[in-house]
């Protein structure tokens, strides 16, 4: 990965050059991962004017979670443990002769530009704005690669969990198990905060895990994804506890499987965001659930869970081939419960068979 590694600040370096910029501060913790390997917690990544430095508060600890730096770069350990790496790279790029610096203001506090401004008051800070987001969002084969392990590990997960006894445990217990399982087979973590919802709790998108107990009739939703080499992907499903399913979950099961179908077979290159959104938000619009509906029905995965592209009613741009995304349309009916139905897949041509599917558990409505 060394040379993917090279290539990737290559292509940054040329537009911070053409933009005007010799030299380019990243500080954002997944961009810094895009293009070093791997980094300490905290660490930063200047790009030239000279050689490239990976500055970090404490040497990297090869940790799996945190990756490996590339060979190729300098590695520079801040003499001061509680000294801000910013603040030193805004020196390092002074003493080097560079003029301007372009820094992802979005990421930096004020406090932090203002104190790169004290230590190198002759260097113009600039914006980079979010060229490395937008450069993260086509994934190269080795990057899908982390996913589709990535996807197998969270499917392991929850298949072992279906094969457990879900009625009388808690919320809170099934998310902790999950995380565990995760671990267990292989994962740096999970992705983000399981979220297993039962009853009338079933359904949300963001619910955190509560101590309510599952019963008999529940509709239990999950939502769940393991990290793996930092690259995360996301899963959501919902079953029925115990007993046959009631019509009304039926009914609404088909309605929130058939909006996730739409949004799936809408994926593929030169698609529109907001025309993927719209294939999985109409069904559910036109059945009178419209008012209910998260802002977005997908968005880009890979280093960080909520990554660019955003497939939302307003989004701007067209879909590349290799973009990992979600589709996680869900309804929620407040006291009665829910369904949420999630994937991640990869965009991919016609010719190549179409949106690749990374989440294989199954999507049929079980019976637990």
């Amino acid at each position: 990965m060394s040379e993917v590694h090279a290539v990737r600040r290559g292509l940054l370096r040329d537009r911070c050059a053409a933009a005007g910029s010799a030299a380019a501060l990243v500080s954002r913790p997944a961009n810094v991962r895009y293009l070093a390997g791997g980094a300490p917690p905290g660490a930063v990544l200047l790009l030239g004017p000279g050689e490239d430095v990976l500055l970090c508060p404490r040497a990297p600890s090869g940790e799996s979670g945190h990756g490996r730096p590339d060979e190729a770069l300098r590695v520079d350990v801040l003499p001061v443990p509680d000294g801000d790496p910013v603040v030193a790279a805004a020196g390092l790029a002074a003493a080097s002769g560079a003029d301007s610096l372009a820094v992802e203001e979005h990421d930096l506090t004020v406090a932090r530009h203002r104190a790169m401004g004290k230590a190198a008051p002759r260097l113009l800070l600039v914006d980079l704005g979010f060229t490395v987001e937008q450069q993260r969002i086509v994934k190269d084969e080795e990057e899908i690669g982390c996913l589709r392990i990535a996807a197998e590990i969270t499917d392991q997960a929850l298949g072992e969990l279906l094969e457990s006894i879900l009625v009388g445990r808690t919320e809170r217990h099934l998310a902790l198990e999950l995380e565990r399982r995760l671990v267990d087979h292989g994962a740096d973590g999970p992705a983000f905060a399981t979220s297993v919802a039962t009853g009338p709790n079933s359904g949300q998108g963001r619910h955190r895990p509560t101590d309510r107990r599952v019963e008999e009739g529940d509709f239990l939703s999950v939502r769940l994804g393991a990290s793996y080499h930092g690259y995360r992907c996301e899963i959501g499903r919902t079953f029925v506890i115990g007993t046959a399913p009631a019509d009304w979950q039926i009914e609404l099961y088909d309605l929130v499987f058939a909006a996730q179908r739409g949004g799936r077979e809408a994926l593929a290159p030169g698609a529109a965001y907001r025309e993927v959104d719209r294939a999985a938000r109409h069904p559910l619009e036109s059945a009178g659930y419209g008012e209910g509906l998260q802002p977005w029905t997908g968005h880009g995965v890979g280093l960080e869970i909520e990554e660019d592209p955003q497939l939302a009613p307003t989004a701007m741009g067209k879909l590349d081939a290799c973009v990992p995304v979600t589709v996680e349309p869900g309804v929620h009916l407040p006291g009665r419960g829910g369904v949420r139905i999630d994937d991640t897949l990869v965009v991919r041509p016609e010719a190549d068979g179409g949106p690749e599917l990374l989440t294989m558990t199954t999507k049929e409505l079980l019976a637990l």
